[in-house]
């Protein structure tokens, strides 16, 4: 009876000490999500040029031309505004894919926007990866059906006429888009 009573109150004592440890998690996390908004709050916005998102054919989301980001990292912005508009669109394709009314031809065409898409994700990626590998500080891809757009940054903060023909030269390579439909740019 003893020994029941002893294994009892060590089962709760941990089961206290969990949910304990799981309300200070969930408290300091919302704490430092808080802090995160007030300092993005309280930088300065930067207007960053113009910019033309992603555009995945009939059904996809589409962003302003014009975006504006707060906080000091331009890049990480506009990686992660493109990734939540292309979730967005990828989240409407399954949800039309989904539907129990929905005959063969939509489901068709949802899965092939949704295969469209995940391309433009692996070729942003790759442009990305290797405009940064010969050189420049970084780098944000954005693929539509007939267009790319490149922000770059460089160490002085300009582009020659040579780099723009590298990034282009890259772009078209893994795009097999024309040169007349890349715009390159640098991050201000």
């Amino acid at each position: 009876m003893k020994a029941r009573f002893k294994r009892n109150a060590v089962v709760v004592t941990m089961a206290l000490l969990v949910c304990a440890a799981a309300a200070l998690n969930w408290k300091y996390s919302g704490e430092e999500a808080a802090k995160q908004a007030n300092a993005a709050q309280e930088s300065e916005t930067k207007i960053l040029g113009e910019a033309t998102l992603v555009s995945g054919g009939e059904g996809a989301l589409e962003t302003d031309e014009t975006a504006v980001y707060t906080g000091d990292d331009y890049f990480a912005s506009a990686r992660l505004s493109r990734q939540q508009a292309r979730d967005n669109a990828i989240a409407l394709l399954q949800e039309a894919a989904e539907q129990e009314g929905a005959d063969t031809t939509v489901a068709n065409e949802a899965s092939e926007g949704i295969q469209v898409l995940a391309g433009f994700t692996m070729q942003e990626a790759q442009i990305e990866s290797l405009v940064t590998a010969k050189g420049y500080v970084d780098c944000v891809a954005f693929l539509g059906e007939e267009s790319a757009s490149v922000v770059v940054a460089t160490e002085s903060g300009e582009l020659t006429g040579e780099d723009v023909a590298k990034i282009t030269d890259i772009t078209m390579t893994e795009t097999g888009l024309p040169a007349a439909a890349i715009k390159i740019m640098t991050a201000n």
